[in-house]
């Protein structure tokens, strides 16, 4: 059974660990951060993914999961505490393996930004696949993330996403033991190959 795959060996320093790269992903957006090294998470999920949802989800807060992420649910309520929202557009964060339609997310609201939803998505890989070209704030020059795993036209869906600043969804993305952040201050284009 999947809930008997451990969290964190040490809780409070793991979570300490993760919140940092996470901090610092949304505070430089595009750049790369190690998390996750040595946690065994059910399937699908990642080390660097199940890092961020055990760092950041808790009884407090809805998770959603798109269906592919289903044989983890019981893993992340488990160690999470996590109350499981059956509509996406009612959590909280949202684990995907596919990108949502982003305008189904929570975006919040103009008095209450801080309301809007936090996709956690994993992708194939960082570092390599497409590059985006990103700037905005925490970027003193338009950096380039390559990820590989995102659907034709994710410039388009963010941008839509990015015109609601100060609302919009943030997404962390996830692969394998690394993380990257694209918070929705930060304008997005696709480069050429």
């Amino acid at each position: 059974m999947s809930i008997d795959l451990p969290g964190f060996a040490d809780p409070v320093s793991g979570a300490q660990t993760c919140f940092r790269a996470v901090l610092d992903a949304m505070a430089r957006p595009g750049s790369l951060h190690a998390a996750g090294q040595g946690l065994t998470p059910p399937a699908p999920l990642d080390p660097a993914t199940a890092a961020v949802l055990l760092t950041l989800v808790d009884a407090d807060t809805t998770l959603a999961t798109d269906a592919a992420c289903a044989p983890a649910r019981d893993w992340l309520v488990f160690h999470c505490g996590a109350p499981l929202a059956a509509d996406p557009a009612a959590a909280a964060f949202v684990l995907a393996t596919a990108l949502p339609d982003l305008a189904t997310l929570r975006a919040g609201t103009d008095e209450g930004p801080e309301e809007a939803a936090t996709l956690v998505l994993q992708v194939a890989a960082l570092g390599r696949g497409a590059a985006l070209r990103l700037a905005g704030p925490g970027l003193r020059t338009p950096a380039t993330l390559r990820v590989e795993g995102l659907p034709e036209g994710f410039a388009s869906a963010w941008a839509r996403n990015h015109a609601l600043f100060p609302r919009g969804v943030d997404i962390i993305l996830c692969a394998g033991d690394q993380l990257a952040a694209l918070p929705r201050s930060v304008a997005i284009t696709e480069e050429a190959s």
